[in-house]
């Protein structure tokens, strides 16, 4: 078992590390940026301000910026503060758009927040501009600590429906080590608050949904536009019976019950025979197919240092996905590689997402690592 440690948390409520030095800060033009550039100000240190532009330019892929950039020109003057617009095109097409396609070319279920924050925020960011900075400020939920031995680790957010370490579980120690997460001890609501009494142009914008770089365009024409579509069945794993036809298995992910457009439902996507694009669907609620409780963890990626290198079972939290509780379960390492045993059964275990690693308290956030076929 892990030994035990006491740790300090840097992030608490209203109250962050914030050492002295030469700070960057990634603006969006949303509350949650916009107060943490409040925050660092409150405690003196005036950060130069970074919007990043990620959104292709032209009709159907432009991410629609010129209001995050105006709201962030509007911040940037309010606290007298510089303000550079980054331009990341390129970089995020080629590393997360291409990983994003090869995954769903292979059927699998590609995470682009993940590899966005470790490719392009903490990535190609760091390799054009951040590398002059001694710190790094995002709005992220998330916090940093250190133990009793000096290290640094990356720590869940105190909010747990807005927390976001599961998002940068694919940073290095360097890139956690560099970060300053102003808003990690706090909830949303304090965030707002902060925002309405600062009277931030921002204050009551609504939290972005889906992924920033299809701007008004919905995932599943995204991927219509690169890959097409190609029919196939629709199958029930239980009878055998062909149900439908749909539009090419990369549209799909295990799991999903919304958007599938069979009759005599509701239907859930149980399997994926990608070689001869065919869908295995399992009908009901109540289902068990929709079901599991174990997934192996393919390349797992360690923060900052690795307190399951000893081959055993440990105590851990996970999850599969965003703004869920961890999950208590048991984490295997053995000689085959690594391998989570849920203590509860979870719904829609994707390959492709990524399964996120706590420790037993689900705080402290070990890493993660593709989940496997």
């Amino acid at each position: 078992m892990e030994n035990a440690r006491t740790f300090v948390y840097f992030c608490s409520m209203n109250d962050f590390y914030c050492p002295e030095g030469n700070t960057a800060l990634l603006i969006s033009g949303g509350v949650d940026s916009a107060v943490a550039v409040h925050m660092m100000c409150e405690r003196g240190v005036k950060p130069h301000l970074f919007y990043i532009k990620i959104g292709m330019e032209g009709e159907d892929y432009s991410c629609t910026a010129e209001e995050d950039i105006e709201l962030s020109q509007v911040i940037a003057r309010k606290y007298g503060l510089q303000l550079e617009v980054v331009d990341l095109q390129e970089a995020y097409w080629t590393r997360v758009v291409g990983y994003v396609v090869d995954r769903v070319k292979q059927g699998l279920t590609p995470n682009s927040d993940v590899m966005c924050n470790k490719l392009v925020k903490f990535g190609a960011f760091e390799e054009q501009v951040g590398r002059h900075f001694d710190y790094i400020v995002t709005g992220h939920y998330a916090r940093t600590g250190v133990d009793s031995n000096g290290q640094l680790w990356l720590y869940a957010g105190v909010d747990p429906v807005k927390d976001q370490s599961d998002f940068l579980a694919q940073l290095d120690s360097l890139q956690v080590a560099k970060s300053i997460f102003p808003l990690g001890g706090m909830p949303k609501s304090e965030v707002r608050r902060i925002a309405e009494e600062q009277r931030l142009p921002c204050a009551h914008r609504k939290d972005s949904q889906g992924i920033c770089f299809l701007g008004k365009i919905n995932y599943r024409q995204f991927i219509t536009r690169l890959l097409g579509e190609k029919e196939g069945d629709a199958i029930d794993i239980e009878t055998g019976k062909v149900i439908g036809r749909h539009k090419g298995y990369w549209f799909y992910t295990i799991g999903q019950r919304k958007g599938l457009g069979f009759g005599g439902g509701p239907w859930f996507v149980v399997k994926k025979d990608i070689e001869h694009n065919i869908l295995y669907l399992a009908k009901g609620y109540d289902t068990s197919l929709q079901y599991g409780d174990t997934f192996k963890l393919a390349d797992f990626h360690i923060l900052t240092a690795n307190p399951y290198a000893t081959p055993g079972t440990y105590d851990i939290r996970f999850k599969i996905r965003h703004t869920e509780r961890p999950v208590p379960g048991k984490l295997l390492h053995t000689a085959e590689g690594w391998k989570v045993q849920s203590s509860l059964p979870i719904q829609g275990i994707a390959p492709g997402q990524f399964g996120v690693i706590y420790d037993a308290e689900g705080n402290r956030c070990i890493g993660s690592g593709e989940i496997g076929v």
